[in-house]
């Protein structure tokens, strides 16, 4: 078919109003002429009634010989059913739908493919469509995919390597430091003892060191989670004490300054908030040679009148140390990144530390914040999302309890079994205890608190529900189990200590056994009160 096809190949073109006839046709055919695109005019059949020369260009198909053609015939078979289904759609749509696309394969004249991006619309009997060979444009997508994807499993792996070696490096680093506490408690000369120091120093950075790696490394990898547990706000605020030893043994001023508001029980993940706040703390004190570290600690009430349980914590710490100019405070936060490349052969570190604290603030729903004047010193605040987990008005009367309780007298010091794994939560309950006079036993599982019961007598069992090994329901079914087989053998009460304060927490305690459930965090009126509640006076 030439390009000066007859006139009648238009006769079913809509004309537009006030034109028409040769004139039209003319138009169309010259348009079809200098179209780039691929222009197409086919029936309901499916056959070709007309296309522009371009598909010469791109496909090596002439207008002449495609003229009746099949149009489906030339698609790759894998893109056959998409394109019946987009077909369907084309020729089904209704005045006012919009105007989907497509994307399939068309053979070329010598065997290979090339991709094209479809437009068409229907009018009466014939379809129109227009189409542009995107082969290139979805070649550079997909390497580009490819890439993205082969750089996410490299730093996939880069993550797991990073972590691994971390846990393999911790192992061997923990004895060093351990050898060398334990050798700094025999008799040394000054020489040597100053050595041992260095050693102990030394070793301690490593361990911070490779904690951060496997903090980044985690991150990265998705596989850090975050706890959200009751938890007292002086909990979370433990670095305060140690950090305020640091910056006094360096001469510095510690000042700490707090909201009336800032006490309670909150719900979230006390360690992390515990991690921020103490690498901030001990930037300020190694950045600072001379002058003051100020810390506020606020509680703010999302509800104006203070009444609801959402709350935002906000700490802030201001030193005046080195500082940091502005053209630095952009990159501050980033990975490997410190203010200034002097401050690394100055002070030390890697940059891991104020990144990995953004990461675990925004983790927390939170924002981080940092201001600074070189040589003025440095001002960084972050504030965290976080809810009540229990009113002002409760946690004040509790703690005003705690100076008068005490454990009933049972003439003898009671002997208490606590199966706890977290070193601070058994210590926090050796301490309550022993001003008491109580004798505790740790277990540091539900196997072991299983095997210390089947061996001796306690008058009590404080059992954490999540343990490693087995975790303290089991221990408490198993221990009644016990019981059952030794009816010569006194019920103890076992009190139940969780962080899971849910209903159905303590419903699932009491199933299995347990007389009373004691919600963490615990003070000592929570406790001795629960431990009183099941032995009696």
């Amino acid at each position: 078919m030439s390009c000066s096809a007859p006139a009648a190949l238009f006769d079913d073109l809509p004309d537009a109003p006030g034109v028409g006839g040769q004139a039209d046709a003319d138009d169309l055919a010259r348009f079809f002429d200098v179209s780039l695109d691929l222009l197409v005019i086919r029936d309901l059949e499916g056959r070709i009634v007309r296309v522009s020369r371009s598909w010469q260009t791109a496909l090596g198909h002439s207008p002449e010989e495609m003229r009746g053609a099949v149009l489906l015939k030339l698609v790759h078979p894998d893109d056959l059913r998409a394109t019946l289904d987009s077909v369907g759609e084309v020729e089904n749509r209704k005045p006012g739908d919009p105007v989907l696309g497509q994307i399939n394969r068309y053979r070329h004249k010598d065997g290979s493919y090339r991709t094209l991006e479809w437009r068409a619309q229907r009018f009466g009997d014939r379809v129109y469509g227009v189409a542009r060979d995107v082969t290139d444009r979805v070649a550079a997508e997909q390497t580009l995919l490819d890439a993205k994807v082969a750089a996410e499993a490299a730093n996939r792996a880069k993550s797991d390597f990073l972590a691994n070696m971390s846990h393999e490096i911790r192992t061997p680093l923990n004895g060093v430091i351990g050898i060398v506490d334990a050798l700094s408690r025999t008799p040394l000369s000054d020489e040597q003892a100053e050595m041992v120091g260095l050693i102990r120093s030394s070793g301690h950075t490593l361990e911070r060191l490779v904690s951060d790696i496997l903090d980044v490394s985690k991150i990265e990898a998705g596989q850090l989670t975050l706890e959200c547990r009751p938890f007292d706000l002086e909990e979370a605020l433990e670095p305060l004490a140690m950090i305020r030893a640091r910056a006094e043994d360096k001469g510095l001023e510690f000042q700490v300054r707090r909201s009336p508001e800032a006490r309670g029980v909150f719900l979230g993940d006390s360690t992390r908030i515990r991690q921020v706040l103490g690498n901030l703390l001990s930037n300020a004190v190694k950045f600072t040679a001379e002058g003051a570290i100020s810390v506020w600690v606020e509680v703010w009430s999302d509800d104006p009148e203070g009444r609801g349980e959402a709350h935002r914590l906000a700490l802030t710490i201001e030193d005046t140390g080195v500082g940091f100019g502005s053209a630095h405070a952009a990159r501050l936060f980033d990975r490997f990144n410190q203010a200034d490349s002097t401050i690394t052969r100055r002070f030390g570190g890697t940059g891991l530390g104020l990144s990995i604290c953004r990461s675990l603030v925004e983790m927390m729903g939170g924002e981080i914040e940092a201001r600074s004047t070189p040589g003025a010193g440095s001002r960084f605040r972050f504030v965290l999302p976080l809810r009540r987990a229990a009113s002002l008005a409760d946690y004040d009367a509790r703690e005003m309890d705690t100076a008068s309780a005490v454990l009933p007298d049972a003439g003898r010091p009671l002997r208490v079994l606590l199966a706890e794994d977290h070193p601070t939560n058994q210590r926090v309950v050796q301490l309550i205890l022993a001003s008491q006079g109580a004798e505790v036993i740790i277990a540091a599982n539900g196997a072991q608190a299983l095997a210390a019961f089947r061996d001796g007598a306690f008058d009590v069992v404080l059992m954490d529900m999540q343990m490693p090994v087995m975790d303290g329901l089991s221990a408490t079914r198993a221990i009644r189990d016990l019981e059952a087989a030794t009816p010569e053998r006194a019920r103890t009460p076992v009190v139940m200590l969780s962080a899971n304060a849910m209903a159905e927490h303590r419903e699932e305690a009491l199933a299995a056994g347990a007389d009373s459930h004691v919600a963490k965090p615990i003070t000592a009126a929570s406790l001795l009160a629960g431990i009183e509640a099941v032995i009696g006076g």
